[in-house]
């Protein structure tokens, strides 16, 4: 009797920690969610940096398909000082494309602009009227919470963001004698549409199948999901499966003899990744001054000279009379 006591009891306690933790990791999942977890957020968890050696940013890891991007930088700006750096990201209008779901639906952009150390996102209570309502709708997040340098927008509505205004504040070397006036590299990157590859690397239905066998297509299945199964047999007899997610147009149709690598849907990819590198001046307002009085100085100096000259002129003229 005491046996089967000890024994009823060691089972109603692992169920209790079972239990417990089952609540516990229910309460970290809903309530205090992990960054990783988050795509397409997925390169700031992998990468320390979003910028390889190579130069190549990241986010065209997942979007290996290239579109232009183009960007507005000012030529040179004061020390603590905000401006704007305009991001384009340009595409046809009224442009769509597949869903995960395989539904079509329109295309959402993003954004990552890499300042120079020092250079940030202006505070809010900085931007001027025209900066807040350029970026109304928008909102930011830094890569990391100690690259303040480093912005992300996105995803946003395509059709409403095809420019999007990132408010910049520049630092003071003057206050912080780790920054120094001089010339800097800011490196943009702008991505329109969804990925080809997701972060496990698996292939999304953005993308342009291909057969991995040989054979006749005996028959093509769709599942009430929309995904379709292409089911082949080759000379051998043996049968094999091609799966086709959702969205994704058909090339080939029952009785077809396949090779492999043949082509089996349509390439239904709109969109694409595009980056370039701009550079910016961190000017001081002294070495403007200073600039100017040496070309005032240097204007002078070739007006008194001609003037000089002149009245060696007129003296020689004198003593030749």
């Amino acid at each position: 009797m005491q046996k089967n006591f000890n024994t009823t009891s060691k089972t109603m306690s692992r169920s209790l920690k079972l239990l417990l933790c089952s609540v516990v990791l229910g309460f970290s999942i809903f309530l205090v969610p992990q960054p990783s977890w988050a795509y397409p957020f997925w390169a700031q968890q992998k990468f320390e940096n979003p910028r390889e050696a190579t130069g190549k940013i990241v986010c065209a890891n997942c979007h290996v398909a290239s579109m232009p991007t183009r960007a507005e930088v000012p030529q040179a700006v004061a020390a603590d000082s905000v401006f704007k750096t305009v991001v384009e990201i340009p595409y046809k209008k009224d442009l769509q494309e597949i869903g995960a779901d395989g539904s079509k639906v329109p295309l959402q952009v993003g954004a990552v602009v890499m300042l120079p150390d020092g250079f940030k996102l202006a505070p809010q209570e900085r931007w001027t009227d025209e900066i807040k309502e350029e970026t109304q709708g928008v909102y930011f997040t830094q890569y990391s919470e100690e690259q303040e340098n480093i912005i992300l927008v996105g995803p946003l509505p395509g059709d409403q963001n095809r420019e999007i205004v990132f408010p910049v504040l520049s630092p003071d070397p003057r206050k912080d004698k780790n920054y120094n006036f001089g010339k800097y590299s800011i490196h943009i990157g702008g991505n329109r549409g969804r990925g080809q590859v997701y972060p496990t690397g698996e292939k999304s239905n953005n993308n342009l199948f291909t057969a991995t066998n040989s054979g006749t297509i005996t028959s093509i299945d769709t599942n009430e999901d929309g995904t379709k199964i292409i089911n082949l047999n080759n000379e051998a007899g043996e049968s094999f499966a091609e799966n086709i997610p959702a969205g994704t147009s058909l090339l080939v149709k029952e009785g077809d003899n396949i090779e492999t690598g043949a082509k089996l849907t349509e390439d239904p990819n709109v969109g694409g990744f595009g980056q370039l590198d701009k550079e910016i001046v961190l000017q001081s307002k002294a070495r403007v001054i200073g600039m100017i009085i040496f070309f005032i100085g240097v204007g002078l100096s070739q007006i008194m000279l001609v003037l000089k000259k002149k009245q060696v002129e007129k003296v020689q003229a004198a003593e030749g009379i």
